[in-house]
């Protein structure tokens, strides 16, 4: 043991005080033999156990407290205890080492476990569209340059996907923990959508989810055990047999209802643009998310055409305008810039579902079957069966075949694409044929109408 000054005599208050820096280390005697106390270079002074590891055999010292912090007392009560646990054969060194091992793994855990709880589902849809379904740049960071990554789908797609996720799951539950979603969480929500009657969106909305947090899932943003509850959601809806799908569509609007829906179209609830929507709608034969997304671009109204450039089935094609069509384009262009129908809002174009919704709300709202929000001309024409706005395109393709038009023609008309051997040897367009019964169709129309819609 290192000599000093102190002989024999047991460590003092008074001895530690008086210690400075670069004093020799003190030792305590007795029944405290292996306490210690040494001076560092700021003066500090701590306690000190030196004692011989039962697990190596070698000579190891343990940090017991700081005086004054820790009296002399309480350093040899605590000297007492760790001599009690040496001779139990625990080296305190050691263990102390074991000990903060875990508790850094607890620590860790705690943090994870904390950042799962603030891993939102807002947070969990910004993950899957900003690197899977959308492009994104990346910059090199040796050159700074960028690089553009394509994300998984075209940009139509990409802003669908994104339209659905924020559409429906971000606004119902985008506050919610990811990691505490359950499966009743996600049922409640598809439900919610299938009593709006968007059997297609639910299935959507379902599908997109579900692929969200299985990219989440395999990046490791929640724990090994964690269960996917858009994947359960899916399996209890299929266990209910809930259709996510809508049936095929077979409703066509008779002649008479055709009538009875034009008279009642400019009072209802629709917007002016809604209604204009399903005016071209009634002319063209288009489907009304293409006729949602038209730019004035594409129309030549001296050549009464719309060059439609994307497709359903991804051909482009040129949609023939009626006379009636082109009069009340060249009236709309007075008001409306770079789309035809555009968002009051944001300048761009309405979306498809609105008509839908506001479809649905007219015939299901009680607030809307009581007037409180709209006027009793606004509420749902209740007159004929129940009919939607996708109805429409079958009904002019239906009412051509109706007039005598050729069935190569109507599908002309519907820019359907011809099937096996036929679509192999008959390239014909039929643009011409196209045009002369679009406006024998838009003038039966015109009969119906009255002549309201000019």
């Amino acid at each position: 043991m290192q000599n000093n000054k102190q002989g024999n005599k047991p460590l003092s208050a008074r001895a530690i005080e008086t210690m400075r820096p670069g004093d020799k280390v003190k030792v305590d005697t007795g029944e405290n033999t292996g306490l210690r106390v040494t001076c560092g270079s700021t003066g500090a002074r701590s306690f000190i156990y030196r004692y011989r590891s039962p697990e190596t055999g070698k000579l190891t010292q343990v940090k017991i407290g700081r005086y004054p912090s820790m009296s002399l007392a309480e350093a040899r009560l605590e000297l007492a205890r760790m001599k009690d646990l040496r001779r139990d054969g625990v080296c305190i060194r050691a263990e102390a080492q074991r000990e903060q091992a875990r508790q850094s793994v607890a620590d860790e855990q705690m943090k994870q476990a904390a950042e799962v709880a603030a891993f939102t589902v807002r947070d969990l849809i910004d993950l899957y569209l900003t690197e899977v379904i959308e492009d994104r740049v990346v910059v090199d960071h040796r050159t700074g340059s960028k690089r553009r990554i394509p994300g998984a789908r075209k940009p139509k797609g990409q802003a669908e996907t994104r339209r659905t996720l924020y559409g429906d799951v971000e606004r119902v539950l985008g506050n919610r923990s990811a990691a505490e979603l359950r499966r009743k969480h996600v049922v409640e929500m598809v439900k919610g959508i299938l009593d709006r009657g968007a059997n297609v969106q639910a299935g959507n909305v379902l599908r997109e989810l579900t692929a969200a947090y299985e990219y989440a899932i395999g990046l490791g943003k929640f724990d090994d055990d964690f269960a996917n509850p858009a994947l359960l959601a899916k399996a209890s809806l299929k266990q209910a047999r809930v259709r996510l799908t809508s049936v095929r569509g077979k409703r066509v609007l008779s002649d008479a209802e055709l009538k009875a829906v034009l008279a009642w179209l400019p009072g209802s609830g629709f917007s002016v643009t809604q209604k204009n929507v399903i005016r071209l709608t009634l002319w063209t034969g288009a489907r009304t998310g293409e006729v949602c997304q038209a730019r004035w671009s594409d129309v030549d109204l001296d050549l009464a055409v719309w060059h439609m450039r994307d497709s359903k089935n991804g051909a482009e094609r040129y949609v023939q305008l009626p006379s009636q069509a082109v009069a009340f384009l060249r009236q709309l262009r007075l008001s409306t810039k770079t789309y035809l129908f555009p968002s009051t809002r944001t300048g761009l174009p309405i979306q498809q579902k609105s008509l839908t919704e506001t479809k649905w709300y007219l015939r299901n709202s009680a607030k809307a079957r009581s007037g409180t929000y709209f006027k009793p001309c606004q509420i749902w024409l209740d007159s004929i069966p129940d009919w939607s706005p996708h109805d429409l395109r079958r009904t002019v393709r239906t009412g051509l075949s109706r007039i005598g038009c050729r069935n190569e023609v109507a599908e002309a008309v519907l820019g359907h694409s011809r099937k096996g051997i036929e679509g192999t040897y008959d390239l014909h367009n039929y643009e011409a044929e196209c045009r002369e019964w679009l406006q024998r169709w838009s003038d039966h129309l015109e009969t119906l109408d009255g002549g309201a819609q000019s």
